[in-house]
């Protein structure tokens, strides 16, 4: 064999393998979606079932912690420990922060507690917010072991800091996030969490091309960190990239990040740049594992208009007002689709509809205006059209001044 053959068949070999470890990462992604979802759709027994199965031909701490969430559900909290026991195991301390909600379901406090420290102390540590939003956490709120917990100080400043930003920027309280950030800059200039708190403060405030520079930077030294994804993958779609949105959310499904909105948030990418294809096949998966959902079923209608197949689109729209009869929504997605195909009588309806339950939508007021328009109903059109105007819609003033003068 001579060398040039010997590498080549090396470089196949090496080639499968790194195949195969992809094509089994996607496996447990899809199927911890699946768990998932039938844990939040009442089916945890199901999800008990597909996932004991995976854990006896491969048992990962993953997967022994998402079987032990579904114990829960069913109330099997012996089963449940020896999951996260068995978890821990094999990743030290990833089913610590489990074992903690466990035994305050249980009522011990002092072994909860116990297993929350252990948390706060490892590489899986929780933010305070994520434990403070905890149900099962309720039960120990007025006990004075939890009161005692919480006088050591878990969280340093930094920390502290950036879930303050954060809180801060999702309210859009940017001048107060912009205060923190100085402070915490003149303490540890050139700190990680000084880019991110930067990042998320330019986000919030309509600076995207500042935000995805600095999430670049962060993604490139953390390529696997969850947090930065996010924020970088939130402000290329306010960049208007949905190409490079895609590819960030695509980087987080195969990072293992077992969250199925994903699949909703990439296939709108893949809608806007007009990759239909793969926009449907995600939503479909999606669907798989959340048939009435209705941002889903809403976003398959909107991928079924940018193929073409208007009428594949008013299935979609239709099924979702049967699920949903008194979503505003729901009638406005059939109505832009109605009116897309100038079906005018029957968008005017759904426009109607979806404005009786919501009188405030300005472009709902102008789209029902159009379509009486172009059935001949000019009278009621205008009315439309000064409601839209009223109601701080620009576009409707070109549709009185041409239309409505003298009416």
């Amino acid at each position: 064999m001579t060398l040039r053959t010997y590498i080549e068949k090396t470089l196949t070999v090496l080639i499968l393998i790194l195949l195969s470890f992809k094509a089994s990462a996607q496996n447990d992604i899809n199927l911890m979606l699946k768990a998932k979802a039938y844990i939040q759709t009442g089916k945890a027994s199901q999800a008990i079932s597909i996932l004991s199965d995976a854990i006896q031909e491969k048992g990962s701490s993953q997967l022994y912690n998402e079987r032990a969430e579904a114990l829960i559900a069913v109330k099997d909290y012996s089963g449940a420990i020896r999951d996260f026991n068995q978890a821990n195991s094999l990743v030290e301390h990833s089913g610590d922060y489990g074992l903690a909600k466990i035994y305050a379901l249980k009522g011990d406090a002092t072994t909860s507690l116990y297993y929350l420290s252990m948390n706060l102390s490892s590489v899986f540590k929780k933010s305070e917010k994520e434990i403070m939003l905890e149900p099962v956490f309720e039960v120990l709120e007025n006990r004075s072991e939890w009161r005692q917990f919480w006088k050591k100080e878990w969280y340093n400043y930094t920390e502290k800091s950036v879930s303050e930003i954060e809180f801060l920027t999702s309210k859009g309280n940017i001048e107060e996030s912009r205060s923190l950030l100085s402070e915490l800059n003149k303490s540890y200039p050139g700190n990680e969490d000084g880019l991110y708190s930067e990042a998320l403060i330019s986000e919030a405030s309509g600076k995207y091309d500042e935000a995805v520079t600095i999430a670049l930077r962060l993604t490139a030294a953390n390529p696997l960190n969850e947090k930065y994804l996010r924020l970088l993958a939130k402000a290329q779609t306010g960049q208007s990239n949905p190409a490079g949105a895609s590819t960030t959310y695509s980087k987080l499904l195969e990072a293992g990040i077992a969250d199925a909105q994903l699949l909703v948030l990439r296939a709108d990418c893949y809608r806007k740049t007009r990759e239909t294809d793969k926009a449907l096949i995600d939503i479909e998966k999606f669907l798989d594992l959340y048939p009435e959902n209705k941002n889903g079923i809403s976003m398959a209608g909107k991928i079924e208009v940018e193929s073409g197949d208007n009428l594949k689109a008013l299935e979609y729209f239709s099924l979702n007002l049967k699920l949903h009869p008194n979503d505003p929504d729901c009638y406005v997605d059939r109505a832009n689709s109605y009116f897309l195909s100038k079906s005018w009588d029957w968008a005017a309806k759904d426009y109607s509809m979806s404005l009786d339950l919501q009188p405030g939508n300005p472009d709902a007021w102008l789209n029902k205006g159009i379509a009486l328009l172009s059935s001949g109903n000019v009278n009621d059109a205008c009315h439309d059209f000064k409601r839209s105007y009223s109601l701080g819609n620009q576009k409707a003033s070109s549709y009185l001044s041409k239309h409505c003068m003298n009416r």
